[in-house]
Order: C-alpha cells, then sequence, then structure tokens
C-alpha cells in the first residue's frame, strides 16, 4: 500500500497568500484582469474627460437650402427650361468620407454674362486631445480660418484646455489629427495673386456680430486672362459645428466689377438663415 504525502499546515498557508497576492496583481479574471487602457476621455482614464460638443448630427446640406434663397443667388435659373431648373436647384452633394462629420452641398450657374458658384459645408467638430472640449476644438479651427483670411479684430476665444507642461497649444500641435473628413473640392473658385480685397470700408473683410457664436465674412476681386470674378466666403461657428459658405460670380466683362454688396448681401443672409434654422435652438 502507497502512502499519501500530506502537506503540513504552514505550506498550505504560504500557497494560500501567494495565490491572493498574485490575484491582487491582475492575474485573475476579475474587473483588473485582461482590460485594455481606455481611451482619453472615457471612464477610467487618469484624464478628465473632454466635453462632447452641443450638436450630435448635421442636415442634410443639398435639401437644407430653400429654393426661393437658391433662385436669388443663382439668378436666371428659372429663364430656362424647368426641368433644367429643377436640375440645377438640387445641387451637387460634396464627397465626404464621413457624413456624421461633415457635408456639403455645390451648386453653379452658367449664363451668356458669367457664372456663378455656391458650395455650403459643415463640419462637425470632434477633439481628440485629452481634455480639449469639441467646442474649444472648434474655436481653435475657426480662429485659424480667420487669421489665415486677415480678418481684422477677429481675436481668438479663449478655451479651457492646456497641456501637462502648461501650454495649451504645444501638445495640440502634436496630437492634432488635422481637420475632420474633408470635402472633395470643398474650393469653389480659388484665389489667384491678383487677388484684391473690397474697396469699401464698409464691405471689407470683418467680424460679423449677428451669427453663431464666432463669424466673419471675407470678400476679394480677382483678375484674371480670361476676366474678373469676385469670391465671398462667409465663415460661422456654431457650438462645435464650422459652417462655410463660399459665393463667387465670374464674369467676362472687365467693365461690369460684380458687385460686394450684392454678393455680400446674398451669402449672409444664406448664413443667417442657416444659423437660425439648424443651430438656433
Amino acid at each position: 500500500m502507497q502512502r499519501r504525502a500530506y502537506a503540513p499546515a504552514a505550506a498550505l498557508a504560504s500557497a494560500a497568500v501567494l495565490s491572493t497576492v498574485l490575484t491582487g496583481c491582475g492575474g485573475g479574471s476579475g474587473s483588473g484582469g485582461g482590460a485594455q487602457d481606455p481611451k482619453p476621455g472615457q471612464a477610467g482614464s487618469s484624464t478628465a474627460a473632454a466635453e462632447p460638443g452641443k450638436y450630435h448630427s448635421l442636415p442634410e446640406p443639398c435639401g437644407y437650402v430653400s429654393r426661393d434663397t437658391l433662385r436669388r443667388m443663382l439668378p436666371g435659373v428659372g429663364d430656362g427650361d424647368e426641368e433644367e431648373a429643377k436640375r440645377l436647384l438640387q445641387g451637387q452633394a460634396a464627397i465626404t468620407y464621413d457624413t456624421d462629420r461633415r457635408v456639403g452641398c455645390r451648386w453653379k450657374l452658367e449664363t451668356p454674362n458669367g457664372t456663378r458658384h455656391l458650395s455650403v459645408d459643415f463640419e462637425r467638430v470632434v477633439s481628440y486631445q485629452p481634455g480639449m472640449s469639441d467646442e474649444n476644438r472648434a474655436k481653435q479651427l475657426y480662429q485659424r480660418q480667420a487669421t489665415a483670411a486677415h480678418i481684422p479684430n477677429a481675436t481668438p476665444s479663449p478655451t479651457t484646455s492646456a497641456s501637462p507642461g502648461g501650454s495649451p497649444s504645444a501638445s495640440a500641435r502634436t496630437a492634432d489629427p488635422g481637420p475632420g473628413p474633408q470635402l472633395a473640392d470643398a474650393s469653389v473658385a480659388p484665389m489667384t495673386p491678383s487677388a484684391v480685397p473690397s474697396a469699401d470700408p464698409k464691405l471689407a473683410p470683418r467680424v460679423l456680430d449677428d451669427l453663431g457664436d464666432d463669424a466673419f465674412v471675407d470678400d476679394k476681386l480677382a483678375t484674371t486672362g480670361s476676366g474678373v470674378h469676385r469670391d465671398v466666403k462667409v465663415v460661422f461657428r456654431a457650438s462645435n459645428v464650422l459652417v462655410t459658405i463660399a459665393y463667387d460670380q465670374w464674369t467676362t466683362d472687365a467693365l461690369h466689377i460684380p458687385s460686394s454688396q450684392d454678393l455680400q448681401g446674398k451669402a449672409h443672409g444664406l448664413a443667417r438663415e442657416l444659423d437660425a434654422g439648424h443651430f438656433g435652438n
């Protein structure tokens, strides 16, 4: 008959203590074992969660602009064939990679007197920077556009995030993934080296105080070998959404310069319509 071996009581106690220590170090299958590190802003992260943006969706841009507004901005669109007018007023949706983040639409009208282009772009900004809210990230992107357009008195809105080293912009430049999903052919009429701002001080590029949280209008006249064109852009920010309206008129008659007052007034009116319709709540 074989004898059974019995472990001394002291050895059994030591084994139990060792098992408890190993389990507490994450070796078990409890809540601490095998879990992946949370992403910045998620529960359990050591970094404070960034505040999500106010807006979580975007409108359908081609159907959002009213037909009456389009007819005012594209004069003569109804003078020809009604079926052709209907097709032009439907617009062309911009190609995006994520319609939850960015959408846009373009319209183009060609007449014997010239061409008009209109585009509307909505971008819902999402911050990927720990501790920076979506709205503060949108403020940064808005200010970047205002600075590039040389808008006077477009002072940056204060942001609340800061890097561990104390500089709010150093880590932002390092970890910045850039703007959201891009629009194909986002620019309607690129500026030429001869582009100059509107000569009328009242219509010069400036801050607008009746749109969203921040807004500006840019206005430039450009000359080319084939004619002249005026390009007007209105940009406004509503919380974490950036809206850009680009409106231009081309003409081959250099004696009839496209009017700043006409183009700015119509672009500004469309911006107020979009602001009140989707962001007025």
